[in-house]
């Protein structure tokens, strides 16, 4: 995949779903308070559509929401579990004893890095997931790991990986800006409210066309 094509399409493509728009504008400001109606647009997002589609059939959005929800929450369970058995007992230990011992710290950094390594496996198998709900309609699909690996597979694991961690690097900067113009006395919350949404679409989009670059098995 051309990455800096993939990073201008997908900037363009969240400009245009909302500059202008307004009133989608608000209304996806207002389904990303409602998040599983914002999780189920992504969905619509993920399916290809272009230009972004309007919003819809309110039902089937959180419907889809839900659906993808409970599927990132199925993957986040190892991590969730490795990281609550590690650095949870880790802090909670210390908490109740009252002392920080060399084992505790040990303890703590050797559960971080192992919870760290986990999260990035589980983002690498749940961003294919994710896209493959939304195509296939099925919360099975997700866990169809032989295929995602196939389909990673046809991208490319070297270019799939330098993909996601260059929108994870845009998300970082991007996202620090948004958070310094949220400290913008008044207004700033308001600012967040409205970024915070294009910034979703960029994402969304850009995952939309790294899965896509697998191009049809």
């Amino acid at each position: 995949m051309d990455i800096g094509k993939a990073l201008g399409e997908s900037f363009n493509y969240a400009v245009e779903a909302v500059w202008g728009k307004w009133v989608r504008w608000i209304l996806l400001i207002v389904c990303s308070i409602i998040f599983p109606l914002i999780i189920g647009y992504q969905m619509q997002v993920f399916r290809g559509i272009k230009p972004a589609p309007e919003l819809a059939n309110w039902g089937k959005l959180f419907i889809d929401g839900i659906k993808l929800l409970l599927v990132t929450i199925v993957y986040m369970i190892p991590f969730l579990l490795v990281f609550g058995l590690t650095v949870g007992a880790a802090i909670f230990t210390a908490v109740t004893s009252g002392t920080l011992s060399p084992a505790m710290l040990t303890g703590l950094g050797v559960g971080l890095i192992i919870s760290l390594i986990i999260l990035i496996l589980t983002a690498l198998f749940l961003y294919i997931a994710e896209v493959r709900v939304a195509r296939t309609n099925s919360m099975g699909s997700a866990f169809q790991i032989g295929e995602i690996l196939a389909h990673i597979g046809r991208i490319g694991w070297g270019s799939y990986i330098l993909s996601l961690i260059v929108l994870v690097l845009v998300m970082l900067v991007l996202g620090g800006i948004v958070i310094a113009l949220s400290m913008i006395p008044f207004i700033g919350w308001l600012i967040q409210l409205f970024l915070m949404v294009p910034l979703m679409l960029l994402s969304s989009r850009y995952i939309c066309q790294l899965y896509d670059s697998a191009g049809t098995p």
